[in-house]
């Protein structure tokens, strides 16, 4: 009896969280914007001056200069360009990765003009409006890699240097805006890192990685700031690009989609996950994991223990749709997290 009642309060606090959450996210996957064949790309031009484009619940911003016979500048281009050999000025469309994120068509190229002060901008809209994102899927473009692991000299660098022993590092920082005002509020992520006192952990991204934002709680708009370590005359030397894709909103106000007063202690990313994810708990430690799907059956998943508060399921055979994760730790307090299986 006592069990039954057990798994009728859990059925019933997961239609209370379905219910707070109606539409769990959005991804702009860019796929539905029309390229006119393979290998190419859309930059603006035909918008010159600045101009923006939608997908999912996200305004991209694009700026196309006129100067010097005209360039993109900065801000977001769609492609579906498939080239991780060629990396220079004239290859400013294509992703390290190859392909976008899965292996999908389509995918945006982001790019930073500081000299002139113009940042990548995306604003909320619809119903993510003033809500959370989850976050998004980068990579490194193929012309910042190469420049990055060859050295473009002059004036870019090849990083760690002629002995790999120098403490290089590309970054990209996205920041908090609210009511049309950037906030201190932000989450770096290292797109290369050459730092550690063991060069063999050094790294360069080639593949997709999940952001996860949300530790930002709440916004209207984000803006990315690319810096490295390799600059002259105020400037950064690193070509100011990287590669986006699978941008996703929430769609709920933050603590919305949390049926838990854990002050967010539990983390599950990426979400939504392919064939792992990742759970993590900032306090305490895991004791017990469990997967309940839409109908509260429990899923058995295989699990890899990485540490007593962090571990791997993997979900590669999982069916399609919503799950719910619980954890118990060894204080026995109880979490509850959404995650969509895609």
């Amino acid at each position: 009896m006592k069990q039954n009642l057990h798994k009728l309060l859990t059925i019933s606090l997961l239609v209370i969280m379905i219910s707070l959450s109606a539409k769990a996210q959005t991804i702009s996957d860019f796929e539905n914007l029309t390229l006119s064949k393979a290998d190419t790309f859309w930059n603006g031009i035909s918008n010159k001056l600045g101009t923006t484009f939608s997908n999912g619940n996200a305004i991209f911003n694009n700026y196309y200069d006129t100067s010097y016979g005209g360039f993109w500048s900065a801000g977001f281009a769609y492609t579906n360009v498939q080239d991780s050999i060629h990396g220079d000025y004239h290859h400013l469309y294509s992703s390290k990765a190859l392909k976008g994120y899965n292996g999908s068509n389509n995918y945006v190229s982001v790019a930073e003009d500081a000299y002139n002060n113009r940042l990548p901008i995306i604003k909320l809209s619809g119903i993510a409006a003033g809500k959370k994102v989850s976050g998004f899927y980068i990579s490194n473009s193929t012309y910042a890699f190469n420049s990055m692991r060859d050295g473009t000299s002059p004036p870019a660098k090849k990083f760690g240097g002629s002995t790999g022993n120098d403490p290089d590092w590309f970054r990209v920082t996205i920041y908090k805006w609210v009511a049309g005002n950037k906030t201190t509020d932000s989450v770096d992520f290292y797109l290369a890192d050459f730092r550690f006192s063991n060069n063999s952990q050094d790294y360069i991204v080639k593949d997709w990685r999940w952001v996860d934002l949300t530790s930002l709680g709440n916004v209207d708009s984000l803006s990315f700031h690319l810096s490295s370590s390799d600059n002259s005359f105020g400037f950064m030397n690193t070509p100011a690009f990287f590669c986006m894709d699978n941008f996703t909103t929430a769609d709920v106000a933050s603590g919305m989609n949390e049926i838990t007063a854990s002050d967010e202690r539990l983390s599950v990313y990426p979400n939504p996950t392919l064939s792992v994810i990742s759970i993590r708990l900032s306090v305490g430690s895991l004791k017990t994991i469990e997967v309940v799907d839409l109908q509260g059956r429990k899923i058995d998943l295989p699990i890899s223990l990485q540490t007593a508060n962090y571990c791997q399921l993997n979900t590669e055979y999982l069916s399609s749709g919503i799950y719910f994760l619980k954890t118990i730790d060894e204080n026995g307090f109880e979490q509850i997290a959404k995650f969509v299986k895609e």
